[in-house]
């Protein structure tokens, strides 16, 4: 039988309230284990959240994914039940053509949120005097207080919490905390997009009594110190709080109020908290029944812009997971070390502490240990250290940081009770990210693989917080571009990044109109004046024409390419150009294959590679790509044709300027290479068969299989391989275990992915250079190839309607594992090598997982054809003959042949 197993709308978690859409799209995913199933029909029902149908509407279509809206609009506030049953035309066990209906889902609750500006019926409100600490200029957080009495004898049937503030905030009613969300209302352009959230605090009331609201409001990004640059008060200078509490009773009555004159606001026993430095909390300083409550001054006038407030996009940042302390070191100079075995994003939580007044405990965060003592230098100006000082009044439990976060594995304890004995117990770790649904996962017989993919998974998790960040732990914590475009096909793999990066998105058009068509190199934008922040970069720029696509072949959401197309053309059009060519104005210094190896610890700009080719390769995808979105979107021939064109020409004047007749390049290095063959700038395939075997012999000779790309190269170099059937080099490569490769950190104790590949050098030291992460993502980016190649897992329409099984086996892999959940359900791929006959003749087992209303190309190893199958779960078996391996150095004819595999990297494993 076939069943519905998610219901959701738009990039929503399922039963999300206060959504902003008034007619959102709706999506369902369908499991069973029919053979080649398809959906035929559908029927989408509406109700009242007392059952009564609204409306109901039977479409014949196979869509299932971000299916238009087919009611009424939503009115503000308006809640109703969304049903969907499908039908569908399978084939049964003899082949004959079978009717199914499905079970029908489970009904959602649909709600929207405020959805006009005149819903608001509160003021922005702030302390009456400066709450600024002299001469930190960090503000202290605040407490707003306002309480609301409701009829007795009369139940609640309805209450919303609409809230937002100029800072992050924790609410309470009655002290009971609101929601599970963290650091909220997150980081937007607040100066033209401040999210609100949405709450049910019907179980937060009590009828018939006086309920207490507290709002805790502490600076955040808001006029936080933000950055290397260490800018306060980016977007304001005042703590604030917008909110309104909305209550419907069973009778009929309505209870609101807003935030208004009538609030009172007071400091709570946290002295400190930013986000870069960490949190005091003092509990001598706890709010209690003597505390003196002062007015707020209100202001009826905020927003300023009706389009100002606006719902989230996506899921919250969250409490994801706790870990226990793994070890407890004591340092050469007598520190205490809580090693948690695992670099992650959040903070600790203290089980239980108790004191005597006054007593003061520090937590000293960083990411690893150098000499056997906590690696602080990485941080830079971020002090990221906690304070917890004790009142004497009994034990504290369970207390933790609301307002702060960082990178760190180990946490150095001074101060700890004398009377206590420091263990394990005391302490959890909490992991926070953006809760996005893990969609993707991969496994194979390399235990030292598998250990870089969870690296990957890792790093994405911590730099995941609200916006997609370079690192969470030093100085920094940026939604730097260049990073998140060239790891957008990991990311959205492994995680369901729908939601939280078109809200990003949404951020870089906004400030990409600010700067007049050009992408500045972070979103949101708060660096000021600084150097290179809002000038053209290749690579970083791109992002406003790559990702949005990226998105689109990942969700099939046609809204992304709508809503960024006139953002795509501002910004090919803001690039600087030659004149004669039309390729980039050569007028300074580019990022471009920014912190390739070759580049000095003090210089991570000063690649091999000729900072204009990459930008030139760059301009000549992105330009292609916007031929391809022209199409995608049936914008006029004379628009499609104006970018086929200008990518032609382009080609042209790339060739004229980089490549020999021969195929050669004028920058002979493993980048140049890798862009030119991904991004098909070569324009006969005798140039680019020549262009793979001199990439081929760069990797054999010069750098003997080790890494020579940075930011740019990286990505695709293993793609570009595998294009000109090199896949066995690459591999070659990816277990390479020497520094730098990707196993290097692997074999060094990572457990997320470095910013340099080097950021650790062999005798356990740290990098020298100023900027030495230890949880970057970008250089993960080669999951994708482990994604793509090894399982072969792939799209093939957008939206993985259709998708692709290609597995290409090799580095003496036994066997390797993939699964993505797409919209329709699990696209599943397993392979392994068996020694079958008696010949001992080697033989390919492959299984994929179809899901119902899709099919997949299946290809296998050797062979140029595939097939295309239906749903259902598959399975073949085929002959197989392994390309020679290991892959061997091009060695001079004096030295020996000593370049082979270390045992343990060729291990073979059984699931």
């Amino acid at each position: 039988m076939v069943q519905i197993t998610k219901l959701w709308c738009e990039h929503h978690e399922p039963n999300t309230i206060g959504i902003g859409e008034s007619q959102p799209r709706i999506s369902w995913t369908t499991a069973g284990e029919e053979r080649d199933w398809q959906q035929t029909s559908y029927e989408i029902e509406l109700t009242h959240p007392d059952g009564r149908l609204i409306d109901s509407v039977k479409v014949d279509s196979s869509e299932s994914r971000l299916v238009q809206w087919p009611f009424k609009a939503l009115a503000s506030r308006e809640q109703a039940h969304l049903r969907v049953q499908v039908s569908g035309v399978g084939a049964d066990t003899v082949g004959a053509v079978s009717s199914n209906s499905s079970e029908g889902s489970a009904p959602i609750r649909v709600e929207a949120g405020l959805l006009q500006w005149e819903d608001w019926k509160c003021n922005l409100i702030e302390p009456n005097e400066a709450t600024e600490i002299v001469p930190e200029k960090r503000h202290r957080p605040v407490t707003f207080k306002r309480n609301l009495q409701l009829p007795p004898d009369i139940a609640i049937a309805r209450a919303r919490l609409y809230i937002t503030a100029h800072g992050i905030y924790e609410a309470r009613i009655n002290n009971s905390r609101v929601g599970d969300h963290i650091l909220a209302p997150g980081w937007t352009s607040y100066q033209s997009r401040l999210t609100y959230q949405t709450y049910d605090i019907g179980l937060n009331l009590v009828s018939g009594q006086d309920n207490e609201i507290q709002v805790e409001v502490a600076e955040g990004w808001f006029c936080g110190s933000l950055a290397f640059t260490r800018r306060h008060n980016v977007y304001g200078s005042r703590l604030g709080l917008i909110a309104m509490v909305m209550v419907e009773l069973e009778n009929g009555d309505t209870a609101c109020i807003g935030t208004d004159d009538a609030w009172r606001w007071a400091h709570g026993p946290i002295v400190k908290a930013g986000l870069l430095d960490g949190e005091t909390y003092d509990a001598r300083e706890k709010i209690h029944s003597e505390t003196i409550w002062k007015k707020v001054q209100s202001n009826p006038d905020f927003p300023s812009s009706p389009r100002l407030l606006t719902a989230p996009d996506g899921p919250p940042i969250r409490k994801m997971q706790e870990f226990e302390v793994k070890e407890i070191i004591k340092s050469p100079s007598g520190k205490t070390i809580l090693d948690f075995g695992q670099n992650f994003a959040g903070w600790i939580k203290v089980k239980e502490v108790d004191g005597p007044t006054g007593t003061t405990i520090k937590f000293q965060f960083a990411e690893v240990l150098e000499n056997g003592e906590i690696g602080t230098r990485p941080l830079r100006s971020a002090k990221c250290l906690d304070t917890l000082i004790l009142d004497g009044n009994g034990p504290i439990t369970d207390w933790e940081p609301k307002f702060t976060f960082r990178g760190f594995r180990y946490v150095e304890v001074a101060g700890w009770p004398e009377e206590l004995t420091l263990t394990a117990r005391n302490f959890v770790g909490v992991v926070i990210h953006t809760d996005m649904e893990i969609t993707g996962s991969f496994r194979c017989s390399n235990p030292l693989l598998n250990q870089l993919h969870s690296n990957i998974v890792w790093s994405m998790r911590g730099n995941f917080v609200g916006i997609p960040t370079d690192c969470p732990q030093r100085d920094e914590r940026l939604g730097w571009t260049g990073d998140i475009n060239v790891f957008g096909d990991t990311a959205a793999y492994l995680f369901d990044v729908s939601g939280m990066l078109t809200s990003w998105l949404k951020d870089m058009m906004i400030e990409q109109k600010e700067a007049g068509g050009v992408v500045p190199l972070v979103i949101p934008y708060i660096l000021g004046d600084f150097g290179p922040g809002k000038s053209a970069e290749a690579v970083w720029g791109d992002v406003a024409v790559m990702l949005p696509w990226t998105l689109y072949t990942t969700t099939g959401d046609m809204s992304m390419l709508v809503r960024h197309y006139e953002s795509m053309k501002d910004w090919l059009k803001a690039i600087p150009r030659s004149e004669t060519t039309g390729l980039w104005k050569q007028d300074g210094y580019k990022l471009a294959d920014w912190l390739d190896p070759s580049a000095p610890p003090d210089d991570p700009v000063n690649a091999m590679t000729d900072m204009y080719l990459v930008c030139d390769s760059f301009l000549v995808h992105v330009t292609t790509l916007m031929a391809k979105i022209a199409a995608t979107l049936s914008k006029s021939r004379v628009e499609q044709t104006f970018y086929q064109d200008q990518a032609t020409a382009l080609r042209r004047a790339f060739a004229d300027e980089y490549i020999t007749p021969s195929g050669r390049l004028a920058c002979d290095a493993q980048t140049a290479y890798a862009l030119a063959i991904h991004f098909d700038i070569f324009s006969t395939s005798e140039q680019q068969t020549h262009a793979a075997e001199r990439l081929a012999m760069l990797i054999r000779q010069r750098n003997k299989f080790k890494i020579a790309t940075g930011f740019a190269g990286t990505p695709y170099l293993g793609h570009a391989l595998t294009k000109v059937g090199k896949s066995n080099i690459f591999y070659r490569m990816l277990l390479h275990r020497e520094c730098p490769s990707w196993l290097y950190p692997v074999t060094m104790g990572a457990t997320t992915i470095w910013e340099r590949w080097n950021s650790m050098l062999p005798d356990g030291s740290i990098n020298p250079g100023d900027m030495t992460s230890f949880n970057h993502y970008a250089l993960g980016s080669v999951a994708s190839w482990m994604h793509q190649t090894i399982c072969g897992l792939k799209p093939v329409d957008a939206g993985w309607k259709t998708f692709k099984v290609e597995p290409v086996p090799g580095g003496n892999l036994q066997w390797a594992e993939a699964e993505y959940h797409s919209v329709y359900g699990k696209c599943r791929v397993r392979w392994e090598i068996k020694n079958k006959d008696e010949k001992n003749q080697q033989v390919f087992w492959l299984e994929v997982v179809v899901p119902l209303n899709t099919k997949c190309q299946v290809h296998f190893p050797g062979s140029k054809d595939s097939i295309i199958v239906g749903s259902g779960i598959r399975e073949w078996e085929v002959g197989y003959h392994p390309e020679e391996w290991p892959v061997r150095a091009l060695l001079p004819p004096f030295k020996p042949a000593d370049d082979e595999l270390p045992a343990d990297e060729v291990l073979q494993h059984e699931w």
